[in-house]
């Protein structure tokens, strides 16, 4: 069946681009001079794009990707937020709000739901692939959750998808935010499939041409028949050390591990450490402990969506951002300066429970095993 592409925006490029290619429904993230970094429009359409699909008897699956050749997604638009955060404007909220809904919408998909997770994808754009059924990595996927260096915490469900394993890996990813190859990821169990990049096109195609009522068993099928194994990840060397020296509760007790250890991975640690905001460090730790012991997603999103209105407050966030995005000086000064500063007021301010939640009832939905 021919594409018949359909834009839901009008007038310039629409920012996302919504069509059907035979027994695939298509979002298309169409941003690719911001890296298609997410909009409150795109989260829209992701949306629409979803209802339209989910009961499409036409459809077998959809397929999310990014246009241009740098990346899936960036994240959120992240300047925008800024600008509109320091004009007290209500859009931050509304962003996360939508955008966190639709993570957990994702999360509970009725159809296949695969992500080509091609080139950089980060924050936002992690929300939108790692809840997939079907997460593909390429030798350019460039992974990463490098919010603690903005005064920000991993969210779009971090302290849950993050917290699933058995090791402390998912630790170490949201604290240090370091970009992650494709063997990183799928070790991280946030992957499923390594397929060179080369072979996206044909692959699309392939699973394009199944028949409508093909089973998600036939798809994973048709991905293997195009994956192959990744190139070495940089984190294996290091699992054994990153789960023995970030298995800890506070950022202090990390900290001296990693001083105590001496090693060249430890000491390279505290260096990536020292750069972040210490403020953000402690809450997104905590963040972490508690969604450990968190038996649902949405109970994550909505504790990380009470957290942003602290986010809001927070003199670190503007200055990270500023210091990243605006200024690019890559200077922030953050307040408090040191770990040991930072008090738990401070803390616990990011832990009040948010007076307009986003689930009317936490145990609504919930991600597939």
């Amino acid at each position: 069946m021919p594409s018949t592409s359909e834009p839901v925006s009008l007038g310039a490029a629409p920012q996302t681009l919504v069509d059907r290619d035979g027994a695939l429904g298509r979002i298309r993230l169409n941003r690719p001079k911001a890296l298609n970094s997410l909009t409150l429009e795109m989260v829209r359409d992701i949306e629409a794009a979803l209802d339209r699909f989910e009961y499409d008897p036409a459809i077998t699956a959809v397929l999310v990707t990014g246009e241009g050749e740098r990346g899936l997604c960036a994240g959120g638009d992240i300047r925008a937020i800024y600008e509109a955060g320091k004009a007290g404007s209500g859009l931050p909220a509304t962003f996360w709000r939508e955008e966190y809904r639709l993570n957990a919408r994702i999360g509970r998909y009725s159809r296949p739901y695969i992500a080509f997770m091609d080139g950089i994808v980060m924050g936002g754009g992690v929300g939108i692939s790692v809840y997939g059924s079907h997460r593909i990595v390429t030798e350019r996927t460039r992974f990463a959750m490098p919010e603690t260096g903005i005064g920000f915490f991993p969210d779009i469900g971090a302290s849950w998808f993050l917290t699933r394993q058995s090791h402390e890996l998912g630790t170490y990813v949201a604290l240090a935010g370091e970009p992650l190859g494709a063997a990183d990821v799928i070790m991280v169990g946030l992957a499923d499939r390594f397929v060179p990049s080369e072979r996206l096109p044909a692959l699309a195609e392939a699973l394009a041409g199944l028949p409508a009522e093909a089973a998600s068993e036939v798809i994973s099928a048709r991905i293997q028949d195009f994956s192959a194994a990744p190139p070495a990840g940089a984190l294996e060397p290091h699992r054994q050390a990153i789960d023995r020296l970030f298995a800890f509760d506070t950022m202090e007790e990390i900290v001296e591990a990693l001083r105590r250890d001496g090693s060249p991975f430890a000491e390279k640690a505290l260096v990536v450490l020292a750069a972040k905001s210490p403020l953000s460090l402690k809450v997104t730790l905590r963040l972490l402990r508690l969604g450990r012991q968190t038996a649902r997603l949405e109970s994550c999103l909505e504790r990380e969506f009470a957290a942003t209105a602290a986010v809001l407050r927070s003199q670190d966030f503007y200055e990270g951002v500023r210091a990243a995005v605006i200024d690019k000086d890559r200077n922030p000064q953050w307040h408090p300066g040191r770990l040991g500063d930072v008090t738990e007021t401070q803390v616990a301010a990011y832990f009040q429970p948010s007076a307009h939640p986003l689930f009317s009832d936490t145990n609504e939905g919930g991600p597939r095993a």
